[in-house]
């Protein structure tokens, strides 16, 4: 990860754990960062207000907020991210490296809130903090560290689209973070920045499913977390048959720096034709797995490199750019930026940025193989294609050879059938070890 400085976050006085800490000490060295996180949190607190109380907002419209007003008027013309923050031609403007949302879609977020406005409300703003592909931990990284970015951006977010109330849907698997954002939220309410209750936390259960956004809203309302058919849209229909905005926690946090810093804070970098920044979630053979701020142009070369190199005694062999979902690439694959649109020409996509790498100890039919068994295990069920087709999927991939044929006709009925994401993308690891691996199959 790059430096505090360099990030512009400010974590004096935060302690790392020490290798030899006891439970009871690393408890004490957790609850004195937490104390840290909500003092930092305080210290801005006045700011906070400029920004969220609407009569100071009226006052100090020019004054304080000509970016977050550029991004108001995106919410009802679209050209307004052309206009801030310029762009090359044949790209997307710089502006749209926040624009897109970095969950995993990469859906532009201007549209999305002018959908959501679009529709009469009431409005509901929903944060999906479910982080549930492997290998994906950026958000949980930025929320131990830094919430109050990341809220600062979410009531940004539903201030833009008028909305009446805030979910927050959180992974009950991320203890600390849930501590830290229940004692954050309080010190915004004590604070007066918003009504006691606008914030809604909501704790999943751990189920993979419910990254996919509409499931996430009918675990909001309190039922089965399964995917909704559409249209409508969640834009349209979401959380108790209102519009609903529905966000990654890094889109927000880059909301909130790019209201701070201006749009040069992720223009300014640019690397093989790509402008913005990306974090990468960042395990598998490599000397330092982390989270890493690097320029969006970032190869699997400059990844490797930034997470010091592979381990001693391993080569590299294949990776995964964007988690399970998104197959395997072998390290032949070395000069392509990982970044939205340059991965799909080669059957895949960054999603939440969550690579994972691969050396000569490892088998890439083993890591297909496993990558099935877990979309198995998390498959909701609702429907055939997905429900059936993971589970023959391992099961012809636990052959010595595999039926090639057979598997790819299985992948073609899961990809075209299935109602949601997990179904249409559990095919790519299948296709992309026969492809670039056939000798293991």
């Amino acid at each position: 990860m790059g430096s505090a400085s360099e990030l512009n976050i400010d974590t004096e006085g935060l302690q790392d754990k020490g290798n030899n800490d006891s439970e009871e000490e690393s408890e004490i060295r957790h609850n004195n960062n937490i104390h840290i996180a909500i003092t930092m949190f305080q210290k801005q607190s006045l700011s906070l207000k400029k920004l969220f109380c609407r009569s100071v907002v009226e006052e100090h419209r020019l004054e304080h907020l000509n970016i977050f007003w550029a991004f108001r008027r995106h919410a009802q013309d679209h050209t307004c991210f052309t206009r801030v923050g310029g762009g090359s031609v044949g790209q997307a403007p710089p502006f749209d490296a926040i624009g897109r949302g970095l969950g995993g879609a990469g859906f532009p977020s201007g549209k999305k809130w002018g959908f959501v406005r679009a529709n009469q409300g009431p409005r509901y703003l929903a944060v999906n903090g479910d982080e549930g592909e492997p290998g994906t931990f950026k958000d949980r990284y930025y929320l131990e560290r830094t919430p109050h970015l990341f809220l600062e951006g979410m009531l940004i977010a539903a201030w833009a689209v008028e909305a009446e109330k805030a979910f927050i849907y959180m992974r009950d698997e991320y203890p600390a973070v849930l501590h830290i954002l229940a004692e954050e939220i309080k010190a915004l309410e004590s604070a007066g920045v918003v009504a006691p209750g606008y914030i809604d936390l909501r704790r999943g259960a751990g189920a993979y499913i419910c990254g996919e956004e509409s499931a996430m809203i009918e675990s909001i309302e309190g039922k089965r977390g399964l995917p909704r058919h559409r249209p409508p849209f969640v834009a349209q229909v979401g959380i108790f048959g209102q519009p609903t905005l529905v966000h990654n926690v890094e889109t927000l946090y880059w909301v909130t720096r790019i209201c701070r810093e201006g749009p040069e804070v992720l223009s300014s970098t640019e690397l093989n034709g790509r402008r913005g920044l990306r974090s990468y979630s960042v395990s598998g053979r490599v000397k330092n797995p982390g989270v890493y701020l690097l320029a969006a142009g970032s190869t699997i070369m400059d990844v490797i490199t930034a997470s010091g190199g592979m381990l001693e005694d391993h080569v590299f062999k294949a990776y995964q750019p964007g988690g399970p979902s998104s197959g395997l690439l072998p390290a032949s694959v070395n000069d392509v930026p990982l970044d939205f649109d340059t991965l799909q020409p080669l059957g895949t996509f960054i999603g939440s940025a969550a690579v994972v790498v691969l050396s000569d100890h490892d088998s890439a039919k083993d890591a297909a193989l496993n990558m099935l068994r877990f979309f198995e295990d998390e498959s909701c069920g609702q429907c055939t294609p997905c429900r059936v087709g993971c589970e023959k999927a391992v099961k012809l991939m636990q052959a010595d050879n595999w039926d090639q044929p057979l598997l790819e006709d299985l992948c073609t009925a899961m990809g075209d059938a299935s109602i949601c994401g997990l179904g249409q993308a559990a095919s790519n690891p299948i296709r992309s070890t026969m492809k670039h691996f056939p000798k293991e199959v």
